[in-house]
């Protein structure tokens, strides 16, 4: 009996085993020879797009079949096209993969991309994560012949920010300084990517912005190296190693409700640089992509590019990033009425 109990289990484990191999088998057979995209929802020359083509570099060894990867932009609307394109328009085979704006992740309780919604043509909880290669806030930074020396200058002297758009994180961020910190920051929107806002700093159209920190660390390194901008506040939950001694915004909240506020904003900032399937996508092509990405963010060549371009590595999952929509789906009510009602409103109370 004990034997054939024994031998019954053996078969079941081959075949397990087996049915896994075949599996694989025809995810190598479908991505062999193919190309896959991946989208960027921003300008070129940004931390999306570095961090994309940094990924893409890697990927492929990873990815059954070993498919060429290319990275195209797709710029507007904090990402908004992209996702649209990616869960209507896009293939639906697996080929085609988005890295979205985080602000994604928030657009369901605070519609920051769409007025009511209205231009929102996917359910973010139905988007298929990959994963996060950072867990990166966004900081805020002036150029270094700006009068604000520290976080309470902004609240005496008024400080000129760049933005690209009304619906991203270097509008809203200062908007809610504002309005919860008693900063004096006038924004200026309308740039069309983040390297414009650089140029505008160095003309002197502007005194800085908010961005996350490899788009200073990877395209203006010799700014820190010659002390050309001051970082004044991040916006994480923690503080980043990289940034020790610069406050969080949380840490500045003087009232409990606000840095409540401020706390439920910076959960997104988990998943920094989402990659993101449609919801369509075969679901063992999805955990195909999810493998190869988890491997990639391990792989000692590709550390070793991303330490090179000043990228800190310190990924989230596919389904961590699932569970961190459903977190942010349980936010109390009047956390999120006030926040949307802040980011909604003028730039300065």
């Amino acid at each position: 009996m004990i034997k054939t109990k024994l031998r019954i289990g053996l078969a079941c484990v081959v075949a397990l085993t087996m049915t896994s191999i075949a599996k694989a088998d025809d995810i190598a057979d479908f991505y062999k020879g193919k190309t896959v995209n991946i989208i960027v929802g921003a300008a070129a020359g940004g931390a999306y797009d570095l961090v994309s083509r940094t990924l893409a570099n890697h990927m492929s060894r990873y990815i059954p079949g070993n498919p060429k990867i290319i990275v195209s932009n797709m710029v507007g609307a904090s990402s908004l096209p992209m996702v649209n394109f990616l869960t209507n328009a896009g293939r639906k085979d697996g080929t085609v993969i988005g890295m979205s704006n985080s602000n994604i992740a928030l657009e369901r309780p605070l519609k920051m991309l769409s007025k009511n919604g209205g231009n929102v043509a996917f359910d973010v909880s139905k988007l298929q994560w990959i994963g996060s290669p950072l867990q990166q806030p966004h900081v805020l930074w002036v150029w270094h012949q700006s009068p604000a020396k520290t976080f309470e200058d902004l609240k005496t002297h008024k400080t000129l920010v760049g933005s690209i758009g009304v619906g991203g994180d270097n509008y809203a961020l200062p908007t809610m300084l504002n309005y919860l910190l008693g900063t004096k920051l006038e924004i200026i929107s309308g740039y069309e990517g983040q390297s414009d806002v650089f140029v505008a700093a160095e003309r002197g159209e502007i005194e800085g912005n908010s961005a996350v920190l490899p788009n200073l660390t990877s395209a203006k390194p010799e700014w820190f190296r010659d002390k050309k901008v001051r970082v004044l506040v991040q916006f994480g939950t923690t503080r980043m190693r990289e940034l020790p001694d610069v406050p969080t915004a949380i840490e500045l909240a003087t009232n409990p409700f606000d840095a409540q506020m401020l706390r439920f904003y910076a959960l997104k900032f988990s998943m920094a640089y989402p990659l993101v399937m449609a919801p369509d996508v075969p679901p063992a092509r999805v955990q195909a992509m999810r493998d190869a990405f988890d491997a990639t963010v391990k792989d000692e060549a590709f550390l070793a590019d991303a330490k090179r371009l000043g990228l800190d590595v310190n990924p989230f999952s596919g389904l961590q990033m699932h569970q961190l929509i459903e977190e942010i789906d349980a936010a109390p009510k009047e956390v999120v009425d006030r926040v949307a009602q802040i980011i909604a409103a003028p730039s300065k109370p």
